[in-house]
């Protein structure tokens, strides 16, 4: 049998994929969404226009574990206005001035009862802050703090025009089938509003995997997760208990679009097939990388990762979340993202991809010495390639430990040398009769 060792990255790379992926998360970014409500059935109507996604709805009042899914929220209008009428924030020009979530209230106020309900970043003063009150019912406005130093004292008309009720958390699934039931889950959250970075990025950077990879046939199958965070993973996690064994590989996404890091940090286990992957990967192609232990605070991998599912799921971004001064504030705009660093960060996921795609374990058929390459053609000489001491280590360090014990990745960490190579070299020394697989299922 044939390893299936044909470059999955170039099959699903192309020129354009970072316009792409920044097109998409342009369309998206204006969406006002929140853990439930209208924005977040428009996000997915958006995605949809690209890959066949599953919307599910799960109604309010619906026990999850140790949660329960919360009533809908959604907004139509919110504003503060001065003496004069005038509207000095206003929720039509940014959705972040109001908090999320926020109930509605319409009232005449003095400077003194409006202050408590208003949000600031003191100390990034033309920024407006991105702030929520999911489980505690309150309003708010948010606004730059050089704006509020700035109000004069006089009553203000306040106006959020806003609904809770009894509804449904909205989540879109999407599936491709490979060849084994094993599933590789990729996952992003769905809640943030105008936040571009995080995670108008991430939800379109695997929109635009997923289309891309329903035209491929792979070893894995793959599940597109793009849920609410925290919420929304622990729904889906209480909907699919029973079928999450087949999770074998795991990755959230999250700001993916800026040219920081990046940055991967591990799965709850630690030693997991995607947390070598991830690593191998970063270490040669982005060695300014950081490669984090896994801790019980940050995005959904602590949901997947909580101990009694304890899956193979790690987190994937550029810049951490919280390091990076843009981070929910109004600076996370369309201007702090490229496609550029939009087309980098997804080539690095699909070569992880492919390394976890690749992955497998031959046999030497002469293992009694070193077979004579030479004879074969195989042994380059090196002054003629500039790689060819590179080729010809890898093909001897492919030989030895191809003991059926040594998977290719075992190889690469193991020789210090990239992936790909090691997978290549494989797939020339199978062809030349010296190399035996049984590729089995993935785990």
């Amino acid at each position: 049998m044939r390893a299936p060792l044909d470059s999955l990255a170039a099959k699903l790379d192309s020129a354009a994929i970072g316009e792409d992926i920044y097109a998409l998360a342009a369309a998206i970014y204006p969406i006002c969404r929140s853990i439930t409500g209208d924005g977040v059935r428009e996000t997915l109507r958006h995605m949809a226009k690209h890959i066949d996604l599953a919307v599910h709805e799960v109604p309010s009042g619906t026990p999850v574990f140790d949660w329960t899914v919360p009533t809908e929220w959604n907004i139509k209008e919110a504003y503060i206005a001065n003496a004069a009428g005038e509207r000095i924030v206003d929720f039509r020009n940014c959705n972040l001035h109001v908090l999320g979530y926020s109930a509605p209230i319409r009232a005449r106020l003095s400077l003194s009862e409006l202050k408590p309900h208003i949000f600031t970043l003191p100390d990034q003063p033309d920024l407006i802050p991105y702030r929520t009150s999911y489980y505690s019912e309150r309003w708010g406005f948010c606004m730059t703090h050089r704006q509020f130093e700035a109000l004069p004292d006089q009553d203000y008309d306040v106006v959020i025009d806003s609904g809770l009720s009894d509804g449904a958390l909205t989540y879109g699934e999407y599936f491709h089938r490979g060849e084994a039931d094993a599933e590789f889950l990729l996952t992003a959250h769905s809640c943030h509003p105008s936040l571009a970075n995080d995670n108008c990025s991430g939800l379109a950077l695997l929109t635009q995997l997923a289309a891309r990879l329903a035209e491929h046939k792979t070893r894995y199958s793959y599940r597109f997760l793009f849920a609410p965070g925290t919420i929304g993973a622990i729904t889906w996690l209480a909907r699919n208990a029973d079928g999450v064994h087949r999770i074998k590989h795991g990755l959230v996404i999250s700001c993916v679009g800026d040219g920081g890091g990046p940055v991967y940090k591990k799965s709850r286990r630690g030693d997991t097939q995607i947390d070598r992957a991830m690593a191998h990967v970063l270490r040669h192609e982005a060695p300014q990388s950081a490669i984090l232990d896994f801790f019980p605070y940050g995005y959904d991998e602590r949901q997947f990762c909580a101990p009694g599912f304890d899956l193979p799921v790690g987190l994937f971004q550029r810049s951490q979340f919280g390091t990076f001064p843009e981070y929910h504030t109004s600076a996370d705009n369309l201007d702090f993202i490229s496609p550029e660093q939009l087309a980098l960060s997804f080539r690095m996921i699909v070569r992880v991809i492919d390394l976890i795609e690749s992955n497998c374990t031959f046999r030497n058929t002469s293992p009694y010495g070193e077979p004579q390459l030479g004879r074969r053609g195989l042994y380059a000489a090196i002054g003629g390639d500039k790689d060819a001491a590179a080729k010809n280590m890898a093909m001897l360090w492919v030989l030895n430990l191809s003991d059926g014990a040594h998977s290719l990745l075992d190889i690469a960490e193991r020789a210090g040398l990239p992936f790909p190579l090691v997978a290549q070299t494989a797939l020339l020394l199978q062809d030349n009769g010296l190399l035996t697989t049984d590729l089995g299922h993935p785990e």
